[in-house]
């Protein structure tokens, strides 16, 4: 499989981090925080899109007064908003106002999707360890049968980190399982919402970004073009703890997998799991080129050591964390059931100029290590006790 690769040589925007710059956020202010930080996505992709659309045009300081200039007034605005939210519960930060100004960059590579680097032929990867489960350990699983994107359910909308915001997560998404998700759900809406799962107690969120398949003829320079596909499978599995039994999730449980700004944040929450059909035992953090008769596979691990007291976190992750390296949760928190996700997608193109991506933020360059997903658990306690035992007693149900 040979990559298509964008041949625009446009410039682009680049504007400051402001993520890594923040102090610790209060929980009573961290969803203004989010939607605040999507808004200021939202400014860039608007600001990018215009610059795009207005080359040749103006003088020699059109950009400056008709683009740049109004972004970083919004940006100013933005920060001052999360400076007060955050001010508001604890020491309002100081110097927020300085990440506001947003310069031109060179080249459109931020915007021009994936690269040739951004590919792997799954033959040339090596086998991944996996970790053993102990005497101690629990072996069984659950799957809860939701079906595919099928039933058309798709937003550009987080519920997690950009709650109560249109086109907070500025990409499209796709779920399955509970049928009302978007920026304005609550728990309440949740639990009394549909589901495509074939078990009526289980109406979980179960989400991920789209993935396209970009052609030769589509808009170069630009993030997120090409088709939307649709996995085949999607197999929501429950899974054991390799060094321990695992105790019942609570109900309403947020996890995230992943980070969709993985490669400004610098990659440290970062789990980007690739594979194709047939050869599972090899992972990967790229986008893998599969052989004739393979189907690429995406594959989600959520967190799945809890606190044992919240259901969400001011990082969103402190509060469910991953196992160590041996399976073993970290002292202080308890196993829950492990949610994998794996979504197969059958007769992916593979010939040449003819990539695929996941959505992204426009900064990320459809990067796959901006691959994420993440879940709201809205299970029954009856059906999580079942889990619970089918796990612990090492079955498959």
């Amino acid at each position: 499989m040979n990559v298509y690769l964008g041949t625009a040589a446009a410039q682009s925007i680049v504007c400051p981090s402001v993520t890594g710059k923040l102090p610790g956020i209060p929980a009573a202010a961290q969803a203004e925080v989010d939607r605040n930080l999507a808004l200021l996505d939202k400014q860039l992709q608007e600001a990018n899109d215009r610059l795009a659309r207005s080359t040749g045009q103006g003088g020699p300081n059109f950009v400056q007064n008709a683009i740049l200039g109004p972004l970083a007034d919004k940006r100013a605005a933005t920060l001052d908003r999360i400076a007060i939210a955050i001010g508001r519960a604890a020491q309002r930060p100081t110097g927020l106002n300085q990440l506001a100004t947003c310069t031109l960059g060179g080249s459109s590579a931020q915007n021009a999707g994936p690269s040739a680097e951004d590919f792997v032929d799954i033959r040339k990867v090596p086998e991944t360890e996996q970790p053993q489960a102990d005497e101690n350990g629990s072996t069984g699983t659950f799957v809860s049968r939701c079906g595919t994107t099928g039933s058309g359910h798709s937003n550009a909308d987080d519920l997690i980190l950009a709650p109560g915001m249109s086109d907070g997560a500025q990409l499209q998404l796709d779920y399955v399982g509970n049928m009302s998700t978007d920026a304005f759900s609550t728990n309440e809406t949740l639990a009394e919402a549909d589901t495509s799962c074939r078990t009526a107690a289980d109406r979980s969120a179960y989400f991920w970004p789209t993935l396209r398949v970009r052609g030769s003829d589509d808009e170069t320079g630009s993030n997120n073009v090409g088709t939307p596909v649709q996995p085949s499978s999607v197999r929501l599995e429950y899974r054991g703890n390799p060094t321990s039994q695992v105790t019942a999730a609570p109900r309403f449980l947020r996890m995230v997998s992943g980070d969709a700004r993985a490669v400004t944040n610098g990659g440290a929450d970062a789990r980007p799991t690739w594979t194709c059909t047939g050869f599972t035992d090899r992972l990967t953090d790229k986008y893998p080129i599969c052989p004739s008769g393979s189907d690429v596979v995406r594959v989600f691990d959520m967190p799945s050591c809890w606190d044992g007291q919240n259901l969400d976190s001011a990082d969103h992750r402190t509060h469910l964390v991953f196992p160590d390296e041996t399976g073993a949760c970290p002292s202080g928190t308890e196993a829950v059931p492990q949610l994998r996700m794996t979504l197969t997608y059958e007769n992916l193109p593979s010939t040449a100029d003819v990539p695929f991506a996941v959505d992204a933020f426009a900064s990320e360059q459809n990067d796959p290590g901006t691959d994420h997903a993440g879940s709201i658990g809205v299970m029954s306690e009856k059906l999580m006790r079942t889990v619970v035992r089918c796990v612990n007693s090492g079955r498959t149900c």
